[in-house]
């Protein structure tokens, strides 16, 4: 069963009819219908060129050329962005790298923004140390910081666990989870591991060519039979012809 907390009532992110093609003939994502509440985590479930990083490029405001309705409410709609390749300068250091992000989100004091940061990733050992120079682990969690270099409302996040291992993960959600119920940020997260989405998200939206093929509960996915029901109805999802 998922521990992800409850969602508010009012939702901080409404997606409608989101889809986006590529030269006007194949369609990468079509007809999606999305909305995330502040403390809540969603999981976005599907195979490789099921369209998630897709969908999650459009919600990041990265692609303007996109079909459908998206608005995000809250403060100035701010949002942060975790891509699944750290999006960080190698050359400079965890601390530069931080206080370039934070300037750019135009934080009032970009210094403490970055010290904030480095403290909470548990990042000190590493603060003055270059990008390019760090472990796998310890790069995900610079990568996760500079999404929050802005004081985002909601949290995207490319799948984040990917290239971690055993250890790594569960320090990683140990994190974001204390960022959602104890800040109220939303999250969402795309995965391929049904497992991992019945553990970190209080909703699935599982995608299949472009389109939604499920939305609802870990529960309502298994029918009520756990994790490994939930994987089985998955991959009948993911069947030709679903």
């Amino acid at each position: 069963m998922s521990d992800a907390g409850a969602p508010a009532a009012s939702p901080l992110l409404v997606g409608r009819g989101l889809g986006r093609s590529y030269r006007g003939r194949s369609w990468a994502l079509e007809g999606v219908d999305l909305e995330l509440s502040p403390g809540e985590s969603i999981a976005l479930l599907g195979p490789n060129g099921a369209g998630k990083t897709t969908l999650l490029s459009i919600l990041a405001g990265l692609a303007s050329d996109h079909e459908g309705e998206l608005r995000w409410n809250g403060r100035g709609g701010r949002i942060g962005w975790a891509p699944q390749r750290p999006a960080v300068y190698g050359r400079l250091t965890v601390r530069e790298n931080l206080e370039l992000f934070a300037a750019l989100e135009r934080r009032d004091d970009p210094p403490a923004v970055a010290a904030e940061l480095i403290a909470r990733a548990d990042l000190g050992p590493f603060a003055d140390h270059r990008a390019r120079a760090l472990s796998t682990g310890t790069l995900q969690r610079l990568n996760l910081s500079v999404a929050l270099a802005g004081a985002p409302q909601g949290l995207l996040l490319d799948e984040p666990t990917a290239t971690l291992s055993p250890d790594q993960r569960i320090r990683l959600w140990e994190w974001l989870h204390a960022l959602r119920d104890d800040e109220g940020l939303a999250l969402l997260f795309s995965t391929q591991s049904v497992d991992e989405a019945a553990r970190h998200a209080s909703r699935l939206l599982i995608l299949s060519s472009g389109r939604v093929a499920f939305s609802g509960t870990i529960g309502e996915l298994s029918g009520g039979g756990g994790v490994e029901a939930a994987e089985q109805a998955f991959l009948r999802l993911m069947e030709p012809g679903t």
